[in-house]
């Protein structure tokens, strides 16, 4: 969900599967893309010596990928007993009914739609797990039913595509909305500031140091990409169509129609603030 080059936040390097902090994994899915950098990041969550683990995003319905997160999480001597949505999109989803199946785990998330078992996730929730504890962020704008987990006990946040760990995610219009994304980020930079989150854990790309820096930003850019439309709009440039080709004509232009829907997006924030 990326259409920006590298950011600061010291990544370390290309996304990979393995352990992440003391108690986060990934396995890295099959499914890399210009939209989806080296492929989805399945989480794998679980408290040292418990037994049980979490796993956030399953991925695509790819059979041996989810084979893999259960032989990962097996092989570290947990079972894995629930999984979680960061949101809808299918390369984070897409496999979870699948996923429910060959584990017999309930299935979180936002969305009504996505859940299985009948249990949802809200604001403010705690997830707990053999002793695992997860903090529900709500992190609407990329999607309105994005969520980050933070994860206390590592100091890290899992952000689904509400900050990557390469480039920078789009505002999915119309479902996504920039004004509740920017209030997402503004979220996330509280809780490195007022709660030591140092590590971010993102749906794709790789694991990033220094999480106040990567919000900080996907802040600046946000508002520079902001600035640039504005000036666009003013110089008569009003479609998506205009404006992306004016502002993002340094992007290749195979990732232009993602970057329409940040358009549409900051577009609809400048109206409605009678910008333009």
């Amino acid at each position: 969900m990326t259409y920006a080059t590298d950011l600061p936040g010291q990544p370390r390097g290309a996304a990979a599967s393995g352990p992440a902090t003391a108690r986060a994994t990934c396995v890295l899915a099959p499914n890399p893309s210009a939209m989806t950098l080296d492929g989805t990041n399945t989480w794998i969550l679980a408290e040292p010596d418990s037994g049980l683990a979490v796993v956030v995003d399953p991925g695509p319905p790819d059979e041996q990928h989810l084979r893999n997160v259960i032989a990962t999480a097996e092989a570290a001597g947990n079972r894995v007993a629930l999984t979680l949505l960061t949101h809808g999109h299918a390369d984070h989803s897409g496999g979870a009914a699948r996923f429910a199946e060959l584990t017999g785990t309930k299935v979180r998330a936002l969305d009504p739609a996505l859940r299985l078992g009948g249990e949802g996730l809200g604001v403010g929730d705690v997830v707990t797990t053999g002793g695992l504890e997860l903090h529900v962020i709500s992190t609407p704008g990329h999607t309105s039913d994005s969520l980050c987990f933070h994860l206390p006990a590592d100091r890290a946040v899992l952000t689904g595509d509400t900050v990557l760990g390469r480039g920078t995610t789009i505002v999915a219009h119309p479902d996504g909305r920039l004004g509740d994304y920017l209030d997402s980020l503004r979220r996330l930079r509280a809780l490195a500031v007022d709660e030591g989150v140092e590590t971010v854990l993102p749906g794709h790309g790789p694991v990033l140091d220094d999480a106040r820096g990567a919000v900080e930003y996907y802040l600046a850019h946000r508002a520079k990409r902001l600035a640039q439309v504005e000036t666009a709009a003013e110089n008569g440039h009003r479609t998506a169509e205009e404006v992306v080709a004016v502002v993002y004509a340094d992007v290749d232009r195979s990732l232009w129609p993602a970057a329409e829907l940040s358009v549409r997006a900051q577009l609809d924030y400048l109206d409605e603030h009678g910008l333009i």
